[in-house]
C-alpha cells in the first residue's frame, strides 16, 4: 500500500490507539507537525474535552491520554478552573493529582500568580505552623526575621495542599479558618492577615473513613469535598499505556541523549500485563531504566525488568485478604480489559473472544466499572 493509496477505512482499522501513538511520535520528531497539534488542540481546548499534550521540552506539567476515562477527567478540570472554589483531588499514589492541580491552576483566572505546593505529611511537626503561617521575628527563639508562610506565598494564585490527611488535627482548624474567612494569623502577629490564594487540596486516603475515625475534621472534611476529583489509577486506562510508553520514551531518551526508537512487541506486552500499582509514577521510572539500560534503538523485555506474562508476574494484592468471591471478580475485570484493549475497545470483537453476548459484556462492564471510548463503542441493539 502506498501513501497516495491510504484511505479512512485504512486509519480506522488502525485504531485509534496506535494511531495516537504514530501522531504523538511524530509530533515529538517534526517541530512543525508539533507546532500545528498544539495549535489544534489550543483551540479546541474550551470547547473539546480532547487531551492535552505538551512537548518534552516544556517545563510545564502534562497530561497525556485518550481514553474515557482521562477525557472525563480533561473536562472536569476545565470545570473547575471557571469556578474560584476548593478542590479536593483523591486516587492512588502515582496518578497524577498534583498534575491536576496545575491545570486546573493554569486554566483559571489565577494562572499569572503562584502556585505553591506544600507535602503535609512531610512538614516536621514543630515546625508546621511557621511553614504554613509563617511568623514575626522574635516570636520564639530562634526567630531571627519574620518569615512569610507558604499559604501568603501562594497570594493571588492557587495553594496545593498534599496529602491533607497527614494534617495535624490542631492544623486542621487553622486551614478551616482560612477557607471560611480568607485569613491567617502569623505566629507573633496581633492580627489576621488577609490571603487571597485558592486551595486545591489531595489525598490518597479515605478522608470520610478518616472522619469517621476522628482523625479528620468533619467540618473540615465538608468544606473540601464538593468540587472532587477522583483520578483513575492506570490500570483504569489500559487505553492509553501504548500512548504513554510512546510519549515518555521519547521525552526521556531526548533528556539522556539517547536514540530510542520505541519498545519491542515482548516489552510492549508485559507493560499491558502488568498491574502498575504504582500508576504513572511507576511507569515512567521503569521507562527511565529502561532507557538507560537499552543497548539497541528498540527497548526490550529485559530493560524493562517486568516479567514476561501474566503468570510470571507477582501479586500485588494480598491473598490473605482476598476471598474467593473477589478473587474471581478480579480475574473477570482483567480478563474484560484485557481483551478490550488488544480489540482497540471494539466490544463486538471483545463479546466473541470472551464467548459472552454483547449484552453481557455490556453488563459485566458496568458491573467492573470498565468505561469505553464513545467512539469505538458498538451500542447494544434496543
Amino acid at each position: 500500500m502506498t501513501e497516495s493509496h491510504i484511505s479512512k477505512a485504512d486509519l480506522v482499522a488502525l485504531g485509534t490507539g496506535r494511531l495516537s501513538e504514530l501522531l504523538l511520535e511524530l509530533a515529538l520528531r517534526e517541530p512543525s507537525v508539533h507546532k500545528a497539534l498544539q495549535r489544534h488542540l489550543s483551540d479546541h481546548a474550551a470547547s473539546e474535552s480532547s487531551p492535552s499534550i505538551k512537548s518534552a521540552d516544556e517545563d510545564e506539567p502534562y497530561m497525556v491520554g485518550s481514553s474515557s476515562a482521562m477525557r472525563g477527567i480533561f473536562s472536569i478540570i476545565r470545570k473547575f478552573a471557571s469556578v474560584d472554589a476548593p478542590v479536593l483531588v483523591t486516587g492512588e499514589t502515582g496518578t497524577g493529582k498534583e498534575l491536576a492541580a496545575h491545570a486546573i491552576h493554569e486554566r483559571s483566572s489565577r494562572a499569572q500568580g503562584p502556585f505553591v505546593a506544600i507535602n503535609c505529611a512531610a512538614l516536621p511537626p514543630t515546625l508546621i505552623a511557621s511553614e504554613l503561617f509563617g511568623h514575626e521575628k522574635g516570636s520564639f527563639t530562634g526567630a531571627h526575621e519574620r518569615r512569610i508562610g507558604r499559604i501568603e506565598a501562594a497570594e493571588g494564585g492557587t495553594v496545593f495542599l498534599d496529602e491533607i490527611g497527614d494534617l495535624a488535627p490542631e492544623m486542621q482548624v487553622l486551614l478551616l479558618r482560612f477557607l471560611q474567612e480568607r485569613t491567617i494569623d502569623r505566629i507573633g502577629a496581633r492580627k489576621p492577615i488577609t490571603v487571597d490564594a485558592r486551595v486545591i487540596a489531595a489525598t490518597n486516603a479515605d478522608l470520610a473513613k478518616e472522619m469517621e475515625e476522628g482523625r479528620f475534621r468533619e467540618d473540615l472534611y465538608y468544606r473540601l469535598n464538593v468540587l472532587v476529583i477522583d483520578m483513575p489509577p492506570l490500570r483504569a486506562r489500559q487505553v492509553d499505556i501504548d500512548l504513554l510508553c510512546t510519549f515518555f520514551v521519547q521525552k526521556l531518551a531526548a533528556e539522556m541523549g539517547r536514540t530510542i526508537r520505541g519498545i519491542d512487541e515482548d516489552g510492549r506486552q508485559a507493560i499491558r500485563d502488568y498491574h502498575w500499582p504504582g500508576n504513572v509514577r511507576e511507569l515512567i521510572s521503569c521507562i527511565r531504566r529502561a532507557v538507560v539500560m537499552a543497548e539497541g534503538e528498540k527497548i526490550s523485555l529485559p530493560d524493562l525488568g517486568l516479567p514476561a506474562s501474566s503468570e510470571e508476574r507477582p501479586y500485588s494484592i494480598e491473598i490473605k485478604a482476598v476471598s474467593l468471591e473477589e478473587a474471581r471478580n478480579m480475574t473477570e475485570g482483567h480478563l474484560i480489559r484485557k481483551a478490550l484493549q488488544s480489540n482497540n475497545e471494539n466490544i463486538k470483537k471483545a463479546a466473541l473472544d470472551l464467548k459472552v453476548s454483547r449484552p453481557t459484556l455490556y453488563r459485566l462492564m458496568e458491573k467492573h466499572m470498565i468505561h469505553v471510548s464513545k467512539d469505538l463503542a458498538v451500542q447494544p441493539r434496543a
